[in-house]
C-alpha cells in the first residue's frame, strides 16, 4: 500500500468526519450483536420450560415477548446507526473524491507542454476519472466494511469466548486459512488491476482519437479497419478483466465454505456439549448466529481486499501524473506590470522530445508598441519563437527579456495575462459564440463583444446564424469554417486588450480581401501593443516596423518591407511571386 500513502493528508483533513463514522460503525455492530444473546435467551426460556422448569405459559409468553420487543428496538437503532455511518463515511469519500480530482486537474494545467506531447488525452481523462473512481472506494466502502469486519470480529469472538472458550476455539480452525489465501489471492489482484486500469486507457484513448478524428475516418472510408483495430484492442482488454474477475471469483466461495465449515463444527461441538449437559440449547442458537453474522464480514474481506488492490494499483498511476515536476515554473510570485518589449539574445531552442533544433542563435528586439513580422518556410522554426515568448518552453541557451527583465525572472501569470494569442489552429470550445470570445475577458459587455467581433470581420456572420451570438459551436468549433475559427479566435484575443499581440499565421483561411479589412482593423487595435505577426504571406507583413526572416531555425534575413524587397533573398522571391499570383 505505498502509493495510497500519498493519501494520508485527505485522512488528516476528514479526521473528525471519519472518526465520527468509524464511532457510528462501532456502535452500530455492537446493537446488532445483541442480538444473538437475546435470541439465545429465548430458547434457553424455551428449553426451560420443555424441561419443567419454569411451567406458567403466561409467564414464558412474558418473557418471549420481552425479548421479541427488544429484538425489534434493537435491529431499529442499530439500522438507524448503519444509516448515519453511511452518511458520514460514505459521503466523507466523496468529498475527497473531488479534492483529489481538484489537485490532479490543476497539476494537469501546471505541467507543461512537453509532459502533453508524451502523454495521450485518453490516459490523462482515465487516470483523473475511472482511477479515481477506483481510489474513492478504498476511502468509502473499504473503510466502512473494514470497520464493520473489525468491530464484529472483536465484540463478536469476544462475546463468543466469554460464553464458551472450546467452542469458540473450534470455531475459529478455518481462520488461518483465510488469512493466507488472502494474502496470496491480495498480490494476484493487485498485479491483474494496474493491467486492466492500463488496457482502459489503451480503449479511452484509442476512442478519444477516433471521435476527434471522424472526418478523416469517413472520409477515407476505413471504418471497418478501425472497428477490426478497436476490436483486438477491446478483446484484449475483456481476456484481462476475465483473469482478473476469475481470482475475485475464488473469493467468495472460499469464504462461504469456510464458514460452512464453522457451522458444521458448532453444531457437532455444540451438540456433543449439550448432550452431555455442559451447555444450554441457547448456547448453539447463539453461536451459529454469531457464525452467520461474521459471514458477511468474512466474505467481505475479499471484496475489500480487492477494492484496496485496485485502489493501490489506480493511486500508482496517478501518483507518476501528481509526481511530475513542471518544466516550466513561475519563479516571481510578485506582480509586475508588463509594458511589451521584447529582446532575444542568442536564444537557441531544442525540443527534447524529437531532439531537432529549431532555433540557432537567434537575436532580434522589439520595442513597446512596435509590430513585427516573422516569415519562413514551414518548419523554419517561426512558432517555436512563439513559443518561447509565451513560455511554453524555456530556450536550451540565451535569454529572452520582457521589459528588459529575464523572462524565467517575470511573473509567469502577469505575462501570459498580457499576451493575446491567436494560434494557426484555433482551438474553440463547445458553447456559445459570445462566450468563446468572452474567454479573452469574462466581464466583457456585449458592446465589447460586437466591437471585437467588428474588427475581426465575423461580425456579419454572426449575426446571420439563427441564434445570433448565441448560436452554440459543436467540438472544437466544427460547426463555423476555417476562416470563421480564425476569425472568432482573433476576436477573443483583441477584447482581452492585451500588452502584447500575437498572431501565428491566424489569416491563412481567409480570402485576401477579408485579410486586408481584417489587417486594416487590426493596425488600429494594435496601436501602443507589442505585435508578433507569424505569417506566410507578404501582405501580412508588409507593414510591420520590423521583418525578420527564418530558415532553418537561424534569422537569414532582417529589416522593413521596403529594405527587404531591395535585396536578393526568400523574402524578395516571396514577394514577387504572390504579387504574380495577385496579379493573375
Amino acid at each position: 500500500m505505498k502509493a495510497l500513502k500519498y493519501l494520508n493528508k485527505y485522512f488528516l483533513k476528514y479526521k473528525y468526519r471519519l472518526l465520527i463514522g468509524i464511532i457510528i460503525t462501532v456502535l452500530s455492530k455492537i446493537l446488532s450483536l445483541k442480538i444473538p444473546r437475546i435470541i439465545g435467551d429465548s430458547f434457553n426460556i424455551v428449553d426451560e420450560y420443555r424441561k419443567g422448569t419454569i411451567s406458567d405459559t403466561e409467564d414464558i409468553k412474558h418473557l418471549l415477548l420481552i425479548n421479541i420487543l427488544m429484538i425489534i428496538g434493537v435491529t431499529l437503532i442499530a439500522g438507524f446507526f448503519t444509516f448515519l455511518m453511511r452518511q458520514t463515511i460514505i459521503v466523507t469519500s466523496r468529498l475527497i473524491e473531488f479534492d483529489l480530482k481538484n489537485e490532479i486537474y490543476q497539476q494537469y494545467q501546471q505541467l507543461s507542454i512537453n509532459f502533453y506531447k508524451k502523454n495521450r488525452t485518453g490516459d490523462l481523462m482515465n487516470r483523473i476519472s475511472e482511477d479515481v473512481s477506483k481510489v474513492r472506494m478504498y476511502f468509502g466502502p473499504a473503510i466502512m466494511y473494514s470497520m464493520n469486519m473489525i468491530v464484529l470480529f472483536i465484540v463478536g469472538f469476544y462475546q463468543m469466548f466469554s460464553i464458551d472458550p472450546t467452542l469458540t476455539a473450534y470455531t475459529l480452525i478455518p481462520f488461518p486459512v483465510l488469512s493466507i489465501s488472502v494474502f496470496i489471492l491480495s498480490k494476484v489482484i493487485n498485479e491483474k488491476s494496474t493491467v486492466v486500469q492500463q488496457y482502459l486507457s489503451k480503449l479511452t484513448t484509442f476512442n478519444q482519437e477516433f471521435f476527434s478524428g471522424i472526418n478523416v475516418v469517413k472520409s477515407y472510408g476505413i471504418e471497418k479497419s478501425i472497428i477490426k483495430n478497436f476490436d483486438v484492442l477491446a478483446d484484449d482488454s475483456k481476456k484481462k478483466n476475465i483473469d482478473l474477475y476469475k481470482v475475485q471469483a475464488i473469493f467468495f466461495p472460499l469464504m462461504v465454505l469456510l464458514i460452512g465449515a464453522s457451522n458444521l463444527l458448532v453444531i457437532y461441538i455444540g451438540g456433543k456439549q449439550y448432550i452431555a449437559g455442559e451447555i444450554p440449547i441457547g448456547v448453539i442458537a447463539e453461536f451459529i448466529l454469531y457464525v452467520n453474522i461474521l459471514t458477511w464480514p468474512v466474505a467481505i474481506v475479499g471484496w475489500v481486499t480487492s477494492m484496496v488492490q485496485q485502489a493501490e494499483a489506480s493511486q500508482q498511476r496517478i501518483n507518476e501524473f501528481l509526481k511530475q515536476v513542471p518544466e516550466i515554473k513561475n519563479t516571481n510570485q510578485e506582480h509586475s506590470e508588463i509594458t511589451g518589449s521584447v529582446e532575444f539574445k542568442n536564444v537557441s531552442l531544442t525540443y527534447d522530445d524529437t531532439n531537432i533544433t529549431a532555433l540557432n542563435n537567434i537575436s532580434f528586439k522589439v520595442n513597446t508598441g512596435e509590430t513585427i513580422a516573422v516569415l519562413g518556410k514551414t518548419g523554419s522554426g517561426k512558432s517555436s519563437i512563439i513559443n518561447l515568448l509565451s513560455r511554453l518552453y524555456d530556450p536550451t541557451e540565451g535569454t529572452i527579456s520582457v521589459d528588459n527583465t529575464p523572462i524565467k525572472e517575470t511573473n509567469l501569470t502577469d505575462l501570459r495575462n498580457q499576451i493575446g494569442f491567436v494560434p494557426q489552429d484555433p482551438f474553440l470550445f463547445s458553447d456559445t459564440i459570445i462566450n468563446n470570445i468572452k474567454f479573452g475577458k469574462d466581464d466583457a459587455s456585449k458592446e465589447e463583444i460586437i466591437e471585437a467581433a467588428k474588427n475581426a470581420v465575423i461580425h456579419e456572420n454572426i449575426i446571420g446564424f439563427k441564434e445570433g451570438y448565441d448560436t452554440i459551436l459543436g467540438e472544437r468549433g466544427v460547426t463555423l469554417s476555417g476562416g470563421q475559427k480564425q476569425r472568432v479566435s482573433i476576436a477573443r484575443a483583441i477584447i482581452k486588450n492585451p500588452k502584447i499581440l500575437i498572431f501565428d499565421d491566424c489569416l491563412s483561411a481567409v480570402d485576401t480581401e477579408t485579410e486586408e479589412k481584417i489587417l486594416s482593423n487590426l493596425e488600429k487595435v494594435s496601436k501602443n501593443k507589442t505585435t508578433f505577426i507569424i505569417s506566410h504571406r507578404v501582405s501580412s507583413a508588409k507593414n510591420a516596423d520590423k521583418i525578420i526572416v527564418l530558415d532553418n531555425g537561424t534569422i537569414t534575413q532582417q529589416g522593413t518591407h521596403n529594405q527587404l524587397i531591395t535585396e536578393e533573398g526568400y523574402y524578395k522571391e516571396l514577394y514577387e511571386q504572390q504579387l504574380l499570383e495577385k496579379e493573375n
